[in-house]
């Protein structure tokens, strides 16, 4: 047991002993690690010394100074510049400046505003000239047959053709010849010339024919209008018994115009039938009547107020012949009396029956818009 004891307490002792050697291990106890750790201290206090550093990096002190010197010359170069630059972004844009240094850009722009307005009068000078640009050249001969009143012009191409028309005494058959307000124009044994244009509207009486000559010597329409100073003749025809509307005119182009079928324009009639209209065939008047293989439709139909059922009111666009007529004729009615009254735009308000007047300057212009 005194054996065992002693070994116990030799352990205890090596145990103890290796404690305080590891110890003093850990805690940097030995003469070499205390020895290196201080040169290590002293390279490191060396190297961060505030003296070393300077002299160590003096050069590099020296360049950053010269660095920042330049830094600093250039700062003050930039300022100077950006100054420059400043003052070289006012004087482009001060008003003054701009004026002094744009004059030309400031006048063009006056002198572009004053082309605008004379780029507008020059497109009506250009029109004018596109519209007379044969002006030295004179105007078509058919032209001129229609402005002298006595036909349209593809009625005077007509005349041009057949060697109806002489010029200074020569007959003329070619199409598109040209004549100057010196020539004298003839058709026929007759002589025109170009006459002021004149537009009537007539409310045509009874028992006369719309024609300018009557072989049989019967009542016309140009009875009516008495002695003109020009000659005007009727657009369109309306039967001896038929009342209402006419026109008279001497512009050739826009009485073929007015009379074309093509031109659809809308006529209002007050009929008066030989009996009672019954209310089946004014509906199949609605819906569209066919004469001659064609389907005629009318805008409006409808009995007249405070009248016997014989009286009709109807609206067409149809410009046929005789077609109001004709529309009643096909189912089984005959036309005592047939009064137009509305042409397009014109009525014949204030225009007792047998008399005329002269077309405003509106009216003619909302004729030639038709």
């Amino acid at each position: 047991m005194s054996e065992y004891k002693k070994n116990q307490e030799d352990i205890k002792k090596s145990k103890k002993s290796y404690s305080k050697k590891s110890y003093s291990k850990k805690s940097f106890g030995s003469k070499s690690s205390d020895k290196k750790f201080s040169e290590n201290k002293s390279s490191n206090k060396k190297s961060y010394n505030k003296g070393s550093s300077d002299d160590t990096f003096s050069e590099n002190k020296s360049f950053y100074k010269n660095s920042y010197g330049k830094k600093t010359f250039d700062s003050k170069s930039s300022d100077k510049k950006f100054s420059e630059n400043k003052s070289s972004n006012k004087k482009s844009y001060n008003k003054g400046s701009l004026d002094d240094k744009f004059p030309e850009n400031k006048s063009y722009n006056k002198k572009s505003y004053e082309k605008k307005t004379y780029e507008k009068k020059s497109l009506d000078d250009k029109f004018l000239k596109k519209e007379h640009k044969h002006k030295n050249e004179g105007i078509r001969l058919n032209r001129y047959i229609a402005i002298c009143g006595y036909c349209s012009r593809r009625e005077a191409d007509n005349l041009i053709s057949t060697g109806s028309v002489s010029v200074n005494g020569k007959i003329i058959t070619q199409l598109g010849t040209r004549i100057t307000e010196s020539d004298k124009v003839m058709i026929g044994v007759v002589a025109i010339k170009p006459e002021k244009k004149i537009y009537i509207l007539m409310n045509k009486p009874k028992d006369y024919i719309t024609t300018s000559k009557d072989p049989q010597n019967r009542k016309t329409v140009m009875n009516l209008l008495g002695d003109m100073k020009f000659r005007v003749y009727p657009v369109g025809r309306l039967d001896r018994n038929t009342t209402g509307i006419l026109l008279f005119t001497n512009d050739g182009d826009l009485a073929r115009k007015l009379t074309h079928p093509s031109s659809n324009i809308l006529k209002i009639y007050e009929v008066k039938l030989d009996k009672n209209l019954k209310i089946n065939d004014l509906q199949k008047i609605i819906d569209g009547i066919y004469i001659d293989g064609h389907k005629i439709n009318v805008d409006e139909i409808s009995y007249i107020e405070d009248k016997p059922h014989n009286y009709v009111g109807i609206s067409i666009h149809s410009g046929q012949y005789h077609i109001v007529k004709r529309i009643f004729e096909s189912l089984g009615y005959k036309v005592l009396m047939l009064d137009r009254t509305m042409f397009g735009p014109l009525t014949k308000k204030n225009v007792p029956r047998g008399t005329w007047r002269y077309l405003t300057d509106s009216e003619v212009r909302l004729l030639m818009n038709l």
